[in-house]
């Protein structure tokens, strides 16, 4: 198990037999170098070669090399992908079914936009091992009292229903909204979650058919925003409409949560999901950031014009927001999925790659994250990456298949033995056998058949010599990218 690509290449042959997948495990933190490199720096990709140490990237190869690899110009290194909208890992056994999966796709960052305290104090301690996505809670989700998404978590729709829940905050009123407040600080967090749905139809409220589907009156979400802003948090807020857009700016709110037209479930004209350049432009001076969600439009399973008719709303208001220089963040809200859905609806909208790129492995974590230095390659940051087959620039699909995870200067792999073995000095797969070295050295025969290329390795020496396959394998990685796709799985 001395060279990394041929080990994975093997776990990989033996993970096939498995009938399930093994969680992911961390190796301990490892130096690395990693010679002829090309990564992505926020806009195009540099090269040359990286160190790591300590779980940062260093200016220096360190004295203590556990991993030497040389890519050769072929492989492409990105910072992990972050998600800032999902809901899937904030109770215990949606971890269970989903955090492998947001390791699987090269997701390392999150943000879980509508838990409570209890479920959420039960996945801190799974999110805090070195193999696991780092995740930010919401635990103070607030909705009216008929609001979204009280339909969904009851199985009665009534008033005496949504009183007895637990997981949201209810608010009529600005009154409330101070009586409550204390409260709702003890749900912990540095963030909390305002619902507004609709808030320009207050004739709604009348209707039995959409309770559960509405959402805070905008002079209850302006208290609630005044006030976490008092105690130094921040408020993102879930819309639904160009109105809500407007009164989530109002408010004051940090982050919107939705691209207007993500849905249209009272099937409005597409104009009234349209944000307006004034919008736009007061979100960039309130540097407002917006999430995008526009994945989560094919949950709705709409008919071809309907659907034809929301994405060109989100192709439009995508570029207002982009010309008026507003933060988008990458997030997808599908809750079998991870931000990489996202940007492929992002990529059919026409966004393009540089661009999606940089806000899915800078911004976005970055927002998340701020305290961190994540999302570049430079002396400092923390060292978590994934390596890619090829340039994702020319060819987005390149972020479906990494070949190599790693967090902190960790390796992510699924096989124990792997990650036990990935500290053992010295793996390389850019320097020769040790003992091909040395008959370089010496005379003789055979430093002359050598030099002319005659000598060719017995089997039971290649069997212990596997230097070369390694560099054989490197050379071919790129070939083989379902091969170690399957292998970093593993």
């Amino acid at each position: 198990m001395r060279f990394l690509i041929p080990l994975l290449l093997l776990a990989a042959l033996g993970a096939r037999a498995q009938t399930a997948p093994q969680p992911y495990e961390a190796s301990a933190p490892l130096s690395w170098e990693l010679k002829n490199a090309r990564w992505f720096d926020g806009q195009k990709l540099q090269q040359g070669s990286l160190y790591v140490e300590n779980g940062v990237f260093v200016a220096k190869k360190p004295a203590k090399v556990n991993r030497k690899m040389d890519l050769r110009r072929q492989q492409v290194l990105i910072p992990p992908l972050a998600e800032a909208h999902n809901h899937n890992l904030q109770t215990a056994w949606g971890w269970k079914q989903y955090a492998d999966t947001y390791l699987d796709e090269g997701v390392f960052y999150a943000a879980m936009l509508c838990g409570d305290p209890a479920n959420v104090a039960e996945v801190k301690p799974l999110a805090a091992t070195p193999a696991a996505p780092d995740v930010s809670f919401v635990t103070a989700c607030i909705t009216s009292g008929d609001g979204y998404p009280l339909a969904s978590l009851l199985r009665e729709p009534t008033r005496e229903a949504a009183a007895a829940q637990q997981q949201l905050v209810l608010l009529d009123s600005p009154e409330q909204a101070v009586q409550q407040w204390p409260a709702i600080k003890a749900r912990g967090g540095h963030w909390l979650r305002v619902v507004l749905a609709h808030s320009e139809r207050p004739e709604l409220r009348d209707k039995p058919e959409m309770f559960g589907r509405l959402g805070l009156k905008p002079e209850v979400a302006d208290a609630v925003v005044r006030l976490a802003h008092a105690d130094g948090l921040q408020v993102v807020a879930h819309v639904e409409s160009a109105a809500d857009f407007d009164a989530a700016l109002n408010a004051g709110a940090d982050v919107i949560a939705h691209l207007p037209g993500y849905a249209n479930l009272l099937g409005e004209p597409p104009e009234q999901l349209l944000i307006s350049e004034a919008a736009a432009a007061r979100a960039a001076r309130q540097h407002t950031a917006v999430i995008t969600t526009t994945a989560a439009t094919e949950l709705f399973k709409l008919e071809p014009d309907a659907l034809a008719a929301l994405r060109e709303v989100q192709r439009r208001n995508l570029a207002t927001l982009q010309a008026a220089g507003v933060q988008l963040l990458i997030g997808s809200d599908v809750f079998i999925g991870t931000t990489r859905a996202e940007l492929h609806a992002l990529d059919a909208l026409g966004l393009d790659h540089a661009t999606l790129l940089r806000l899915a492995t800078q911004d976005t974590p970055r927002a998340l994250f701020p305290k961190r230095r994540l999302g570049c390659f430079e002396p400092g940051c923390e060292a978590s990456f994934l390596l890619l087959g090829g340039d994702p620039i020319a060819d987005l699909g390149q972020i479906d298949q990494p070949l190599l995870r790693v967090k902190q200067g960790r390796l992510l792999t699924r096989l124990a033995e792997v990650a036990a073995a990935s500290s053992q000095l010295v793996t390389s797969t850019a320097d020769p056998a040790p003992a091909a070295r040395a008959s370089g050295r010496k005379g003789g025969k055979s430093s002359k058949a050598t030099a002319k290329g005659g000598s060719k390795p017995s089997a039971k020496s290649s069997t212990k010599k596997p230097g070369s396959g390694a560099a054989k394998a490197s050379k071919t990685s790129a070939k083989t990218s379902s091969k170690a796709t399957k292998a970093s799985r593993s």
